[in-house]
């Protein structure tokens, strides 16, 4: 029942939650997603915020809406009077004030024009042995710029650009206190909150459905290990080569809601043609009694034999039917235009009321930011002033927004 997000590259993020192999389950987890774009666009907002728990996006706001929505029947029913117009209200202001920390980093890589995006995610894991992990991430156009990973203590700088934002963070003695704070504490009674509200949903586990292919060309075997219609959506894949686990040489998909509400992944390998009984993939997910192995097993020239002819056999039936049924009708046709003279037929002018292929009168699911949200955690923010062309601080306050009111 939830609208299609958009920005699919960028909103990718909420997807790529992937536990590392012989990590600690993943019980429960909340991230937030915000997006800035320099030049919007038709189905391109500006500004748009996702929120998602267990992977399930379930509030929206974007600046061609100007609302808070929610995305699930649970959160609709779930939040408190008064919870829309107030989120509203905030993610009105980092709808301002996030372009601006755009700018900047555009001035930081002297990029004046052209399409540029800034992506802020953050969020936290509740983990099996009553831990919880949580990260912050910083992107731009899609590329790595800044990190922070609870426990820590400090940022991560991509380049020369994110130090100089970096060292203002680390040492300004409140970013990191309040960053850690909202990781450790504020997320996780936000995050416990939200899996009430959806508790129905939220705890069902649909085991998936795994499928291993292959393919070899210019002598590389290419091996994909598929999974579909999980839930929730957290699972590990792994290529094994023998007993051990080759993640290095392993390509992976991103987590991707289907619209049924389960999820799909994948995870790819290549190799060589002789060594292809060696590979296993290994699945490991909440709805699974125990991990599951599985191999490619190619089909025999026998069974290719076997289904080329199948299906030479059908489709031969296929036609003798097709043409039997043409015959059949121009016989009564002809049998009737001996009776009726024949009449012309003329297309009309006017209105096309063919089939309506807009999404015009759909009506959508809204969605919106949780309780304990955004304007947690202040930081320090810098821009190029116009005015002076130095640095100097940006207000506003935020989980994501980075810049102290």
């Amino acid at each position: 029942m939830a609208p299609a997000l958009g920005l699919g590259a960028l909103l990718g993020v909420l997807g790529l939650l992937r536990t590392p192999a012989g990590a600690t389950e993943v019980v429960h987890s909340l991230r937030y997603l915000r997006v800035v774009v320099s030049e919007p666009g038709p189905g391109l907002p500006r500004y748009v915020a996702v929120a998602s728990v267990d992977g399930t996006p379930f509030v929206r706001y974007d600046s061609e809406r100007g609302r808070l929505e929610p995305q699930t029947l649970w959160m609709a029913a779930g939040a408190e009077p008064g919870y829309w117009d107030t989120e509203t209200r905030i993610n009105g202001r980092y709808r301002q004030k996030d372009p601006d920390h755009l700018k900047m980093l555009q001035g930081r890589y002297n990029q004046s024009g052209g399409l540029h995006t800034l992506q802020r995610d953050c969020g936290c894991e509740l983990l099996s042995d009553g831990s919880v992990r949580g990260s912050y991430r910083e992107g731009y156009d899609g590329r790595d710029f800044l990190s922070f990973e609870l426990g820590s203590g400090s940022f991560v700088a991509a380049d020369g650009a994110a130090q100089i934002i970096k060292r203002h963070w680390d040492s300004d003695g409140i970013t990191v206190d309040r960053l850690t704070n909202f990781l450790e504490h504020t997320c996780l009674e936000v995050l416990q909150k939200h899996v009430q509200y959806g508790q129905e949903v939220l705890e069902k586990k649909e085991p998936p459905d795994v499928h291993v292919s292959g393919k070899v060309e210019h002598g590389i075997l290419t091996l994909s290990c598929r999974a579909y219609g999980f839930y929730p959506g957290v699972i590990e894949i792994n290529w094994l080569k023998g007993d051990e686990i080759w993640d290095q040489e392993t390509e992976w998909g991103g987590i991707v809601p289907n619209s049924d509400g389960t999820f799909h992944s994948w995870a790819r390998i290549e190799a060589l043609p002789g060594e292809r009984e060696q590979y296993r993939c290994r699945v490991e997910h909440a709805g699974m009694p125990e991990p599951g192995i599985f191999a490619w097993e190619p089909e025999s020239g026998w069974n290719l034999i076997l289904l080329v002819v199948m299906v030479s056999v059908i489709a031969a039936i296929t036609i003798i039917i097709i043409i039997g049924l043409i015959h059949m009708r121009f016989g009564i046709r002809k049998l009737q235009s001996g009776k009726r003279e024949r009449k012309r037929y003329v297309v009309a002018n006017g209105t096309d009321m063919g089939t309506d292929c807009s999404l015009t009168g759909m009506e959508q699911d809204p969605c919106g930011i949780p309780e304990g949200n955004w304007g947690r955690i202040d930081g320090a923010g810098l821009r190029q002033d116009s005015r002076s062309g130095q640095d100097s601080r940006v207000g506003s306050s935020g989980i994501l927004g980075w810049d102290q009111g």
